[in-house]
């Protein structure tokens, strides 16, 4: 069953949990659970609509979606399975982990766990033999998900905004500056830096830094092009200024990156 059509199911049974490994769907809308939602992605990127930010799941991470939060999910072509494990809510009070939307780097231990789920579907109940193994996934990511990664592009419904954004997404390899951005749009650099504040809650260089290391992302996940091909067709000068800038996002370089 696919996880539009299971979307009734997950939350019928408030104790239970729900267990998904889905292979087709590549865009689920505008949706919300009562349990909170662990979701691993393999051999692609997944994006995650909430409020006003797109989260991107790289390969080698997951994602928690506290219960109750409106999301939209858009899986990238490259993936194969989105594994996903929809957890009973009445004790995420116990940690703040669980109240927080996250991504984060998994580990073998909890990657192996959620493989050896692979045969299972739908709801899994109290009294059942699997619902302890479960239990036990829910119980330990607290402690496996100290490290969030902070991969999260804002967005807007401001169209003077939105045309900025599409420029610069769709000329990334250019060489931005506050000033020929602003040039271009009709704005000085103090209106266009205020502009980013107002809407997007973060500066141009911030925003910019982060939709290049997105950029890269896809690119090292969907082409065979090579890091310094990537480097270079995202704006950087050089591989050491994009492995570093890289680095300060992920915590691991885009070499090690592009093994998984």
């Amino acid at each position: 069953m696919s996880l539009i059509a299971s979307l009734p199911e997950i939350d019928k049974s408030s104790s239970a949990v729900y267990v998904m490994h889905e292979r087709s769907e590549k865009h689920i809308p505008m949706h919300k659970h009562t349990k909170g939602q662990l979701s691993y992605v393999e051999g692609g990127l997944a994006y995650v609509h909430i409020k006003n930010q797109i989260l991107v799941i790289p390969a080698r991470h997951y994602f928690w979606i506290p219960q109750g939060m409106e999301h939209i999910l858009r899986v990238g072509n490259s993936a194969t399975v989105l594994r996903s494990l929809f957890f009973y809510a009445f004790d995420d009070d116990k940690d703040p982990f669980y109240t927080r939307v996250g991504i984060y780097p998994i580990n073998d231990l909890l990657l192996q766990m959620l493989k050896y789920t692979e045969k299972w579907e739908g709801p899994v109940n109290v009294g059942d033999p699997r619902y302890q193994f479960l239990e036990t996934i829910k119980n330990i990511l607290p402690a496996n998900s100290t490290r969030a990664l902070p991969i999260a592009l804002p967005f807007t419904e401001n169209e003077r905004m939105q045309m900025i954004l599409k420029y610069m997404d769709a000329n990334i390899a250019d060489t931005h500056t506050m000033l020929s951005i602003g040039n271009k749009f009709g704005l000085s650099a103090r209106s266009l830096s205020r502009l980013f504040q107002t809407t997007l809650g973060i500066s141009f260089l911030q925003y910019l830094k982060l939709l290049r290391i997105v950029k890269s992302l896809e690119m090292i996940l969907q082409t065979d092009k090579s890091l310094s091909e990537i480097a270079y067709a995202i704006g950087y000068q050089s591989l050491s200024a994009f492995s570093n800038s890289f680095y300060q996002f992920t915590r691991v370089r885009p070499s090690d990156f592009k093994s998984y």
